[in-house]
């Protein structure tokens, strides 16, 4: 029997040749020190009386140039030279054991300079939380000598590398004046090696180099005054503007927002990917560099390198504490279609908004010509149903009592503030995904937060049947109240579900439910809304394991049963991932932006999430039926 292959991805494409690829960095070598100190058991000391900081764990990383080759050799990077200096302090002895760590021969391009002082950055933390910064090496200056060795060294790397990344970290790095001059002769002399630059304070001195810039970096390269705003459309023009001065591609790297890469005329964005977990932005920076220069390395097009250090500095900021890298195997299980954040500047700004004439339906893009709608997924809590209305209530407090377990009742009000804050956070970060997940992400928060003992730490399902229990005593009696008729189903409706749910059956949609709370929960209480049936069976909800997304899997279902093109189906919902989902597939996403107290009207922290999410319509309620049934091209 034949074995059907599948094509690689452009992800998988973009990584393999890396492996040949042969790299060399020059810049500031640095030592990232992070020393925890105890804070249980103060003592003064008996000669200033003062408090002493005790160290009861320290941890040291590369940073700065030495980071970017850590990446460099993490991303698979077939060959990796460092160039820079050190000190022939402690520090300096630590920083080339960790480069050689690393494979990376130091003792032929690594200068040695007694009077060099190595560069430092200590970061004391007490209680997980990262104090005042401690530099060392602010004050060197480069003798003659060294700059010759620097100099050389870098001559003879340019000669044998693809690529080169000219790093320039701090103000009296080895990268002054002088020495940008006599780079700029080494870049002009090797043209066929692709230059890349990252440098903080004199990125505009260097000449015939690829630039990566953050939008401010950028602003200050063309002369805009320091305070200005820029919109998502100034961005790109500035990338475009700067390509075309330099006459090299450019990448400006915008945090949560991505990557926005011109060369010349073309402009190249990459959106933001969504990050659930807490992060650290140390280092993400040098893992962006890192990947840019290895697929510029490897001959690929600016594009391609935009979208790679994309998906690799998103793994790095979720490395707490530490200046992380990215690995192939953990950029291929991201994937080649993470979750991007898309219009960002639409979802903060109510007041862009574009609607339908004469309606409250918000046009994100330009409505599809060609929908012919004959599936319709829904998600149920928040999109139809309101009977879950307030589970955050629940969950908030539930994780804030498991995550301080016995210290719970006597927490400073100082700790239980900044707990609740976490913990409204993830939730934020969160809704919409399978319960079981999010317990599983409370599982590391109780884990991260240390007052409760490693062996008294519940798992995932644990968690979840003490929400389930607190929770579902507050539907069971919004259930009762609709048997005994005290209240009516649409009592707990956003307003018109039933009736839309009614229009799109009687035209032959088949529709499908799909939630993230558990299946035998989800038609329960269909039954009860009176609905039920309108969906002839197709209920979908969590099953108790992690992996089986009920909305991802009803998507690939219908995809694959009723060979679909994405204009043939579209998704409801009031939460990211059927939004994201339904995006990733090309169906037509309708984001419901519901209060769910009032059952009508914006909830505006919703649209921007579904906004962010890729929602291609969104809208408050059901109550303008006919203006949305055209909008799904039924007349």
């Amino acid at each position: 029997m034949a074995i059907a292959l599948t094509e690689p991805s452009w992800l998988e494409l973009a990584i393999a040749p890396l492996a040949q690829v042969k790299a060399a960095v020059f810049g500031d070598f640095c030592l990232d020190a992070y020393w925890m100190f105890e804070t249980a058991n103060i003592e003064l000391s008996v000669e200033t009386g003062l408090p002493v900081r005790r160290v009861h764990a320290q941890q040291y990383s590369l940073g700065g140039a030495g980071n970017v080759v850590a990446n460099l050799v993490d991303l698979g990077v077939g060959r990796v030279q460092a160039i820079g200096v050190v000190g022939t302090d402690l520090f300096g002895g630590q920083l080339l054991r960790l480069l050689e760590d690393r494979g990376i021969k130091t003792h032929d391009s690594m200068v040695v300079d007694p009077a060099w002082q190595t560069m430092v950055y200590a970061k004391p933390c007490a209680d997980g939380i990262e104090q005042n910064r401690i530099d060392f090496g602010a004050y060197n200056a480069l003798s003659d000598k060294t700059i010759d060795a620097l100099i050389g060294a870098l001559d003879e790397a340019a000669s044998d590398s693809d690529v080169v990344i000219l790093n320039q970290q701090v103000p009296s790095g080895v990268s002054d004046q002088r020495v940008i001059e006599r780079i700029n002769a080494i870049i002009a002399h090797f043209a066929r090696t692709h230059f890349v630059v990252d440098a903080r304070h004199r990125p505009n001195l260097y000449r015939g180099a690829v630039l990566k810039l953050n939008v401010q970096e950028a602003g200050r390269f063309l002369g805009i005054p320091p305070d200005t705003r820029f919109s998502a459309e100034a961005v790109r023009n500035l990338a475009r503007r700067i390509s075309q001065k330099t006459d090299k591609p450019v990448f400006l790297t915008r945090g949560e927002h991505g990557i926005v890469a011109a060369d010349g005329e073309n402009v190249y964005e990459t959106p933001g990917i969504q990050v659930l977990e807490d992060i650290d932005p140390v280092g993400a920076g040098d893992t962006a560099v890192a990947a840019l220069a290895a697929v510029l390395g490897a001959n690929q097009p600016p594009s391609v390198a935009a979208q790679l250090a994309n998906i690799a500095a998103t793994i790095t900021v979720r490395k707490l504490r530490t200046t992380g890298t990215a690995t192939p195997e953990e950029i291929l299980a991201v994937g080649p279609e993470p979750d991007y954040i898309f219009e960002a500047e639409l979802a903060e700004a109510p007041h862009l908004a574009r609607y339908l004439e004469g309606t409250e339906i918000e046009l994100i893009g330009d409505l599809p010509g060609n929908l012919q709608i004959e599936h319709c997924i829904f998600d149920h809590d928040g999109t139809l149903s309101t009977l879950r209305e307030g589970w955050e209530k629940i969950m908030e407090p539930m994780m804030v009592r498991e995550i301080l377990g016995p210290i719970y009742a006597t927490a400073a009000a100082s700790l239980f503030v900044e707990t609740t804050e976490k913990v409204r956070r993830f939730i934020d970060r969160t809704t919409g995904i399978q319960t079981l997940v999010q317990m599983k992400g409370l599982v590391d928060l109780v884990s991260q937060a240390g007052y409760v003992g490693k062996n008294e730490i519940l798992d995932e399902h644990e968690y979840k049947q003490i929400f389930n229990r607190e929770l579902m005593q507050m539907v069971q009696r919004r259930i009762d109240r609709l048997g005994c008729g005290e209240l009516d189903s649409t009592d707990f409706q956003i307003k018109n579900a039933r009736a839309l749910l009614e229009e799109l059956h009687k035209r032959g949609v088949k529709l499908y439910l799909a939630s993230g709370t558990d299946e035998e929960d989800v038609i329960a209480e269909a039954k009860a809304m009176g609905y039920a049936d309108l969906f002839e069976g197709r209920i979908f909800g969590a099953v108790g394991d992690i992996k089986t997304e009920a909305k991802r899997m009803v998507l690939e279902r219908i995809m694959r049963d009723y060979t679909l093109a994405g204009h043939q189906f579209a998704t409801f919902g009031d939460g990211p991932v059927e939004i994201r989902e339904t995006r990733k597939r090309g169906g037509f996403c309708i984001g419901v932006a519901s209060d769910e107290l009032r059952r009508f009207g914006w909830n505006l922290v919703k649209r921007t999430r579904l906004i962010r999410a890729g929602a291609s319509v969104v809208v408050p309620d059901y109550s303008q039926l006919t203006a949305l049934l055209k909008v799904l091209n039924f007349a």
